[in-house]
């Protein structure tokens, strides 16, 4: 007993030394600055700050090519997540490593779990590689959810008013969050350099191809164009689109009422039979 303790003793010894010399920061101190980087409103745990720790240990060896870099830095720019992409890579391997350890005890107890949970490893890399670009995909699909209204807007403002950036500050203040920051950071790329690069580069982080349609009306009006007939039959466009989306999503709804109903259909047959059934007891006991 006492040489266990003496062994945990100097292995905990060794490691502050160790880390100490490699001035690796407590764990206090790591939660503390990933709790300041967050947006939402959910603290950083244990187990997420030392992923983190191991990743951004991994992904200085890491080897990347330079398209598949700037591509993936991209999509983690647009999709709001504060990480570089060897970083957004090494996440993904520890993770899926993580799970990969689970076929150790497996081998030891049931050899035929080992298949399954390496399965879930690949299964597990793929899904945190790909959060990126789901992320960025539902906030696409929210940005275009708005881009009717903001047509709308453009269209009546441009009858009385010719300036681009205060439309974007005035329907920033009435729009969902993920599009306000797109705006958000736009106008203050007008407000430091020209309008049209600051529009263009709008339309490269959300890439929808909607927004390419709203960025060249507004580009043409810059130029010096009306631009109101434009926005009119764009506004009408866009909401045919709007109605065929919602209509999609209606098509969805009945299956999803058909289970419910098929289940509930059971429970009253099951009612009706549990009724019948203790009535058939109850004379049953009666005669006999």
């Amino acid at each position: 007993m006492r040489i266990i303790i003496l062994m945990l003793g100097l292995s905990f010894g060794l490691y502050f030394i160790i880390a100490d010399r490699l001035k690796i920061p407590y764990l206090k101190t790591s939660k503390a600055i990933m709790n300041m980087g967050r947006t939402d409103r959910r603290l950083t745990s244990v187990i997420e700050t030392v992923i983190m720790d191991m990743s951004m240990r991994l992904s200085r060896i890491i080897p990347m090519d330079k398209y598949k870099r700037n591509r993936l830095q991209s999509t983690l720019n647009a999709a709001g997540i504060k990480m570089t992409a060897e970083c957004y890579q090494a996440h993904a391997i520890i993770k899926a490593i993580a799970v990969g350890l689970l076929v150790i005890p497996c081998l030891a107890v049931f050899p035929l779990l080992s298949a399954l949970v390496l399965t879930l490893a690949v299964l597990m890399y793929f899904k945190e590689y790909q959060r990126a670009e789901k992320q960025l995909e539902k906030k696409k699909e929210v940005i275009d959810g708005e881009l009717t209204r903001f047509v709308l807007s453009i269209g009546q403002e441009l009858q009385s008013s010719r300036d681009v950036l205060s439309m974007l500050e005035s329907f920033r203040k009435n729009t969902v969050p993920e599009f306000a920051d797109e705006l958000g950071i736009t106008c203050a790329d007008m407000h430091s350099g020209g309008y049209e690069a600051a529009l263009m580069r709008m339309e490269a982080r959300v890439n929808s191809p909607q927004l390419s349609d709203v960025v060249r009306g507004l580009i043409s009006v810059i130029r010096g164009d009306n631009g109101v007939m434009y926005f009119q039959m764009l506004s009408h466009e866009f909401k045919q689109t709007e109605l065929r989306r919602l209509k999609a999503q209606a098509q969805k709804i009945p299956p999803k009422i058909r289970i419910f109903s098929m289940v509930m259909l059971m429970c009253f047959l099951a009612t009706y039979l549990v009724i019948i059934a203790i009535q058939v007891i109850q004379s049953a006991e009666i005669l006999f």
